[in-house]
């Protein structure tokens, strides 16, 4: 069965969205054999709000690029539901990443000939069931800007039009890469509100990762990672607001 098209009840099953087993990942440089993961354990569930939090080469990136099809473990399984992404095809692949999966980068990857309304309305026309354009902007507070040109934004606000682009194919989950890392704290701050709302508004399955220890506080729960392992889960039982964080 197409990974395109899951029954409705097996993504939803006991409320876990990723389940990640015995994962291990090995990049050959020349020859020197680097080990980004290191055997990684680990759920994700629906509706949550997840922060990845790791310094440089922890093996934060790779485990994100692994749980949206982008890579593959080199040991390992990674299930999505019932689905063992480590054994679909590439067509399947292709099919979960464009059906299931909004990614939002730490660049924002716009095409510059195009306003933001018309970014966005690239991915609304290659899904199954999109969000308007401006339904999408709008919800992250872009409503006055549709029109404009990325070179007519600040930074932060191509950040908001990315982020807009990632939900309006109304995915499951959504990955984000550093999405703050180009950003200066108060613009940050407003990217992350605008990630916070998609979460609360949607349901979507969140899952951000960065260097940066203060975002963790606005997550359900923390992952640390150290060396390409899991170092410790932590839970908040408190959310900041995004406003209330300290970089």
């Amino acid at each position: 069965m197409s990974l395109a098209e899951p029954p409705a009840h097996e993504a939803l099953d006991e409320g876990v969205v990723f389940h990640v087993h015995g994962v291990t990942k090995v990049y050959q440089m020349g020859e020197v054999e680097v080990r980004a993961l290191r055997g990684v354990d680990l759920d994700l569930y629906r509706g949550e709000f997840t922060v990845m939090l790791g310094a440089s080469g922890s093996g934060k990136s790779t485990l994100l690029n692994i749980l949206g099809g982008l890579d593959t473990p080199t040991e390992g399984h990674v299930f999505y539901g019932e689905r063992d992404l480590t054994r679909a095809t590439e067509r399947e692949l292709t099919d979960y990443r464009r059906y299931h999966v909004g990614f939002v980068f730490q660049f924002y990857n716009l095409i510059p000939s195009l306003t933001a309304r018309e970014n966005v309305a690239v991915v609304t026309e290659i899904s199954r069931a999109p969000m308007k354009p401006e339904d999408a902007l709008h919800l992250v507070g872009l409503s006055e800007r549709l029109d404009h040109f990325p070179a007519q934004l600040s930074g932060g606000e191509q950040q908001r039009v990315a982020i807009a682009r990632a939900i309006a194919k109304q995915p499951d989950v959504l990955l984000c890469d550093e999405p703050t890392g180009a950003l200066d704290s108060k613009t940050g701050i407003v990217v992350l509100e605008a990630l916070q709302r998609v979460n609360q508004e949607m349901g979507t399955s969140t899952a951000v990762i960065t260097h940066n220890a203060g975002i963790a506080q606005m997550a359900d729960r923390v992952i640390h990672l150290g060396d390409g392992l899991i170092t410790e889960i932590s839970t908040n039982d408190v959310r900041l607001p995004p406003g209330e964080l300290k970089w």
